[in-house]
């Protein structure tokens, strides 16, 4: 039977496998020419570090992107050109029958689909997400953005969760509508709409974020710092965004604040006065006539913020991987199920 697989995916194996060594190679040479600049640039600096840092970025930000978005793209390229025809194939030309009628189960039929195929498609994932991961390393250190839907979900193991998510679902998929090409199709939706899904309505609620009360004096731009570096947040914090809402007496400011690293959950909040108010009013340093940085300055105002902090990413990262691995499988026993009861 795992001959009987190997041979049926024997090219779309050595095709992946093809297209993993050439984004290998490219990632290897592209990594090491950025760590050459990062070191000479970034690393060699002794004064504001802004320059050098910019200059990393612009000439390698655009390529980020690229590379994160393909890591993005590989599980549901595995789920609608893998996962889909898996069974459905079998199941739209009949061949699915001369293999019932041998000595083996339909269970061990599917044990082994599944598991190959399923493992080879988990395995070259994993290896493009570590060599993207290490790729990027040197802009993760500038950017500090790890948190940002699209970085996150392109980095480290969670594209390993991806992919098994994905095969598994075109499996059922397949298993389901019996025809390849719909089955790949409805694959498709159903893996855009979970990754639409997961960062923004799902993954801020699978830890319990942290609270702090930011004062608006410490928005204010502090000083050089002993290593040069120049317009650092007093506490670490900065602004982000200020808006003004409403006229009059009426008037009030709402504040976002940001800190590298950091994962900001809660949207921009109003400014608060010591005893837990919102502020309208001149006083909320709202008078559309007034620059609010210099109210910041003498403020004892403060807003409030919820977030995630910086070093949680590998618990979520972990986490958001098992649950993904237990939705497979999940998806896994449904498919055992189905075709236990299905006739042939």
């Amino acid at each position: 039977m795992i001959w009987l697989t190997w041979r049926q995916y024997r090219v779309q194996t050595l095709a992946a496998l093809a297209a993993l060594a050439a984004f290998a190679m490219f990632l290897v040479v592209t990594g090491l020419q950025m760590r050459d600049l990062y070191d000479s640039t970034v690393g060699a600096c002794k004064g504001d570090c802004a320059m050098a840092k910019n200059a990393l970025v612009v000439e390698y930000q655009t390529l980020n992107y690229y590379v994160t978005s393909a890591l993005l793209a590989l599980p549901g390229v595995i789920g609608v050109f893998w996962g889909a025809p898996l069974i459905a194939r079998e199941l739209e030309t009949g061949t699915h029958r001369l293999v019932w009628n041998q000595t083996i189960t339909r269970g061990r039929w599917l044990a082994v689909k599944l598991g190959a195929v399923g493992l080879i498609a988990v395995a070259v994932t994993g290896v493009l997400s570590l060599l993207a991961s290490w790729w990027a390393s040197p802009l993760d250190q500038v950017n500090l953005d790890r948190f940002t839907p699209l970085m996150f979900s392109g980095r480290a193991i969670v594209p390993l969760g991806y992919a098994a998510f994905a095969f598994t679902l075109g499996a059922c998929a397949g298993l389901l509508i019996r025809r390849t090409v719909p089955a790949m199709a409805a694959t498709l939706v159903v893996f855009v709409g979970v990754q639409i899904l997961v960062p923004f309505a799902i993954r801020p609620h699978l830890m319990a974020p942290e609270h702090a009360d930011v004062t608006l004096s410490s928005l204010v731009m502090a000083p050089a710092t002993s290593d040069g570096e120049s317009g650092a947040p007093a506490d670490g914090w900065n602004v982000n965004h200020v808006q003004l809402m409403g006229y009059g007496d009426d008037a009030h400011l709402e504040v976002g604040v940001l800190r590298p690293g950091t994962w900001v959950v809660s949207d921009p909040g109003a400014v608060l006065d010591p005893s837990g108010r919102e502020v309208r009013g001149p006083r909320g340093c709202a008078d559309r006539d007034a620059d609010p940085f210099k109210c910041f300055t003498t403020s004892d105002l403060h807003t409030k913020v919820a977030y995630q902090p910086a070093d949680r990413y590998w618990t979520f990262q972990w986490v958001e991987t098992g649950v993904f691995l237990a939705l497979s499988g999940l998806l896994s026993w449904l498919c055992a199920r189905l075709l236990r009861r299905r006739a042939a």
